[in-house]
């Protein structure tokens, strides 16, 4: 239908109940774009209506190098959806009514570069299309077809044209952001082949406005690196640049308080994500299958073997298969360990202040008082040794008050004012005297090689009441969870979801694997890595069957694996 089409469907409708604005739905032509509407709310104060505006690729003009790999073409898309949001924004509201009558919004994202379904460019065709929500105006709950003929006859198509459109763009900005996805993207390639699982460039600003910001802070301490961890990389984009390469093996950052130790950690925990220009953390890239550990005390448990470091509990339960709806702090970290290991985490990152001191360490007089054989708990600092060695898994690690890391660190950076010193040597060297001149023995008992656990096997179950139901409801809580009919999953400790539309995707992701994965005979990990293979093929559709969606964010399989894991009720595993 036409443009003209719509404009007298409003007319023909004005003052009518607001159902009425159901005839409205359907693909308009507006000349130089298409404007669909999907579905329209049932109320003026209930959800806004979803529209979606596509625009072709030879009226949207962009270059076909500006998205010719996948990281630009998702750097690209985000540019544009940031600026549409802006646009939007500034017109939202212009027009009256009763409850969210006039809203325009769209998903405006934050610091981190996600893959958002709010907005998709063809990579074949070159077409742009955006999602969006618009509350359809009324007065009371009569339909006011004149305010809503003012957004989208006379506000929307300047939005539309000053944000879709290639030439409402400066060039040199278009190439900044794609050039700056290039370099990210490099230094993830040549973190691997350097033998790294992170890097800060010079010039990071890495402290935040405040606590509940994500902006950079003003006038903060710019990164350097010390001479001794000093890498320099030859970007495609920006050139040479230098930084902080942290290699493969156990790290400890170390120092005073308030001197950027969990600061560091923290930039290091979401370097698993690309940032947007000027974020300040733009240039720190860490291996993107690092998972952020800590203790998460009354966290749901289901059959997983924690016998890595937990054994002989006196009550005789089960470690192998352990289970329990409030788990300690010790169980819960030991499961977020293994169950991170599972998720193919090939670097940990851990911060002392968040983690149970007992699944941390025992110190040697501690071992002296309470003998080997009457602590069920294997710490970790006697399992990071191995877990290196053994199975090629890294360690960064904030110590603010144990020296016992000091033994097993390959590299030791002290933070003074926000700035890394390489003490390793002097650290070791201070530890060796201290062990030399301590009176106490080191007591700690050989543990068993990894490979000699058990090798335990989750097998969910299947559920008829997900395959044979297609309205599951679903509910969003900010970054703290989801509900998903009356069970809620709690994931305010999987401290690297950043947005609000990942737990959309994984609330998704969950009803997907229930519906078509989890059969009662498929194991947990081979279910997911099938679902993550056609994730990685299709794209949202894997979760939306094609149908277009506006409010999912790309989630990670160690994201997917954490919510699989902390789901009470609906994951029955055998």
């Amino acid at each position: 239908m036409k443009d003209t089409d719509l404009r007298e469907i409003l007319r023909r409708i004005d003052h009518r109940g607001y159902p009425a604005y159901k005839e409205t739905k359907g693909s308009y032509d507006f000349g130089k774009y298409i404007l669909s509407i999907d579905h329209v709310q049932g109320d003026p104060f209930a959800a806004p209506s979803k529209l979606s505006v596509k625009v072709s690729g030879q009226q949207a003009g962009f270059d076909k190098a500006l998205y010719d790999t996948e990281w630009k073409k998702t750097a690209l898309e985000d540019h544009i959806l940031r600026c549409f949001a802006r646009k939007l924004r500034d017109v939202s509201f212009s027009a009256g009514g009763s409850g969210k009558s006039g809203l325009c919004s769209v998903s405006t994202p934050g610091q981190e570069v996600l893959k958002r379904s709010a907005v998709s460019l063809d990579a074949k065709t070159g077409d742009v299309t955006v999602r969006f929500q618009v509350g359809f105006p009324a007065r009371g709950r009569t339909v006011l077809s004149d305010e809503l003929i003012k957004i989208l006859f006379d506000l929307l198509p300047g939005c539309v044209e000053r944000a879709l459109y290639s030439k409402a763009h400066k060039p040199e900005a278009l190439e900044a952001v794609t050039g700056l996805a290039d370099d990210q993207h490099f230094i993830r390639e040549e973190i691997k082949r350097l033998g790294l699982c992170a890097f800060v460039a010079d010039g990071s600003m890495l402290p935040r406005k405040s606590g509940i910001s994500g902006l950079p802070m003003k006038d903060g301490v710019l990164f350097e690196a010390p001479e001794s961890m000093a890498v320099t990389l030859k970007l495609p984009y920006k050139g040479e640049l230098r930084g902080m390469g942290i290699k493969n093996g156990i790290t400890l950052i170390v120092g005073g308080g308030y001197h950027g130790k969990s600061t560091l950690l923290d930039a290091l925990m979401l370097g698993v994500y690309n940032h947007v220009q000027g974020d300040g953390r733009e240039y720190v890239i860490t291996d993107d299958t690092a998972v952020m550990l800590r203790a998460e005390d009354g966290r749901s448990i289901q059959n997983t073997d924690i016998s890595m470091f937990i054994n002989n509990l006196p009550n005789g339960k089960d470690t192998v298969s352990f289970s329990t709806e409030d788990a300690s702090g010790s169980t819960s970290q030991a499961a977020n360990t293994v169950e991170a290991i599972e998720a193919g985490a090939r670097t940990l990152l851990i911060d002392e202040d968040t983690s149970a001191t007992n699944f941390m360490i025992r110190d040697e007089l501690m071992q002296q008082v309470v003998s080997r054989d009457e602590e069920p708990i294997i710490p970790f600092v006697d399992r990071v040794r191995q877990l290196y060695e053994e199975l090629g898994i890294s360690t960064i690690l904030v110590a603010g008050s144990s020296g016992s890391y000091f033994y097993k660190a390959d590299c030791v950076i002290q933070m003074k004012n926000y700035k890394p010193y390489d003490i390793t040597e002097a650290a070791k060297a201070t530890a060796e005297e201290y062990r030399s001149g301590n009176t106490g023995s080191d007591v700690r008992a050989a543990v068993a090689p990894l490979g000699e656990l058990s090798q335990h096997a989750r097998i969910p179950g299947k559920e008829p009441r997900f395959s044979d139901n297609d309205r599951i409801k679903t509910k969003t809580l900010g970054t703290d969870g989801f509900m998903i009919n009356k069970e809620t999953v709690e994931l305010r400790y999987v401290e690297q979801l950043v947005d609000a539309e990942q737990l959309n995707m994984l609330s998704a992701v969950l009803i997907e694997l229930k519906k078509n994965y989890f059969d009662g005979r498929k194991e947990l990990s081979d279910a997911v890595d099938e679902f993550a293979k056609l994730l990685d093929s299709k794209g949202f559709a894997a979760v939306t069957g094609g149908k277009g969606s506006d409010h999912l964010a790309f989630v990670r399989k160690q994201e997917i694996y954490a919510m699989l894991n902390r789901v009470r009720e609906c994951v029955k595993i055998k």
